[in-house]
């Protein structure tokens, strides 16, 4: 914790896909995950787009990195933090990063090669 982050808030739940019939808690994308009402963003990483995909190879990377992180969410309880600075993003999105038996989510997709890190602007999958 400390003057620039926010307390731990601490997440304990099973993860699906969003979509239809969807759960409480559920994956968008890659970078992206839905808690309630509440749209979480990860912090510091950009993941393929699913919808819409620019062209199949991002939809099939879009694919994968969305799984991932549905694996990692739901491989037990995780933590999330905020930056005083930056709590939303411009789409009203939760900013936070997501610490797992801790470790860092992003770092770990990110080591993994399912996203990279994000500069403040999207750059092409394809």
């Amino acid at each position: 914790m400390g003057l620039v982050a926010t307390a731990p808030e601490r997440v304990s739940e099973h993860f699906t896909r969003c979509g239809p019939g969807r759960g409480h808690a559920c994956v968008i994308d890659g970078d992206t995950f839905k808690l309630g009402d509440r749209k979480i963003r990860i912090i510091g990483i950009d993941a393929p787009e699913t919808h819409p995909a620019r062209c199949p190879e991002e939809a099939a990377k879009g694919e994968a990195a969305t799984g991932r992180l549905q694996v990692l969410l739901n491989q037990g309880p995780f933590e999330m933090i905020g930056s005083r600075a930056d709590l939303t993003d411009r789409y009203g999105r939760d900013l936070r990063t997501i610490m797992g038996d801790g470790m860092s989510i992003a770092d770990q997709l990110r080591d993994e090669g399912f996203v990279r890190r994000y500069l403040g602007y999207r750059m092409p999958w394809c």
